[in-house]
């Protein structure tokens, strides 16, 4: 460096506060004066706030952008490890997210073997379940998923084979969803935002089916038509009705006209109950 420069950095005045008081006052503190330069995230706050031998040991194993598991991580958190994201990650999974409690508790410790362990545990879980690294696993909520299923058998072929075939599936819009999908058992197909009949659709079952319906003076319900109440020959409106799929999308029921039939919204959410 040449000698002006040095001479500089070397006779520069540094204004250097020294903050005392509670864990919360400094918390206070931090923030207060946290205006200017690029601002601190969250759990670069609360590294400063708790430093001791706990925060060395972390940032050393989940801050170094030289661990060579940095990569395998990268594909279920988001964020850099310079940021403090995969730190962040650990404590949030191991606290269930109480993160600012856990590092209060464990400010003093001479280890992070607990928070390894069970970082590592969420880690291994999701890759030995799911063999086929996707875009969109990164940044699910792979700490509560882990402790909702982790404790299920699983085949990972078998759940390789249904990812495949969810990704193929040109009605499924939220492919983020097809995880926590087939963990939960491949039931709760509001994860997967699965496309719905457009408005032309339903306007032109709609239209035929009341034809249909008046033709033979029943309801353009058919579940209504098939009753026993004062609704069986009830003509109901566009806007009373709702469209389903007469075979189910689960059981691969396309989300097209020939698939489409106009219910009313009582026995469509029956339906859906069942």
């Amino acid at each position: 460096m040449a000698k002006d420069k040095k001479d500089k950095i070397l006779e520069t005045k540094l204004l250097i506060y020294e903050c005392e008081g509670t864990e919360s006052q400094i918390k206070e503190w931090f923030k207060t004066i946290n205006i200017a330069g690029v601002p601190l995230v969250p759990q670069e706050l609360l590294n400063a706030i708790y430093s001791g031998p706990f925060v060395t040991l972390g940032k050393e194993e989940f801050s170094n952008s030289q661990n060579a598991n940095i990569q395998k991580w990268s594909a279920y958190i988001k964020g850099s490890a310079n940021r403090q994201a995969f730190f962040e990650m650990a404590l949030d999974w191991a606290s269930k997210g109480n993160i600012d409690d856990y590092m209060s508790i464990h400010r003093n410790d001479k280890n992070i073997n607990e928070l390894k362990k069970y970082f590592n545990s969420v880690i291994d879980w999701v890759s030995s379940v799911f063999t086929d690294v996707e875009s969109e696993m990164c940044g699910l909520e792979w700490g509560r998923l882990y402790e909702q299923y982790h404790k299920k058998a699983y085949s990972p072929a078998k759940v390789s084979a249904e990812v495949r075939k969810l990704y193929g599936d040109p009605y499924i819009k939220n492919r983020k969803g097809i995880f926590e999908f087939i963990l939960g058992g491949s039931s709760d197909t509001r994860l997967l935002e699965v496309r719905i009949f457009d408005e032309a659709t339903k306007k032109a079952v709609y239209a035929t089916q009341t034809a249909k319906a008046d033709k033979k003076g029943e309801s353009n319900c058919s579940h209504c038509a098939i009753g026993h109440d004062a609704n069986k020959a009830k003509i109901w409106s566009l806007g009373d009705m709702d469209a389903d799929h007469v075979a189910a999308w689960s059981k691969g029921g396309a989300t097209a006209a020939k698939n489409c039939q106009m219910l009313c919204k009582t026995h469509n959410r029956a339906k859906g109950n069942r």
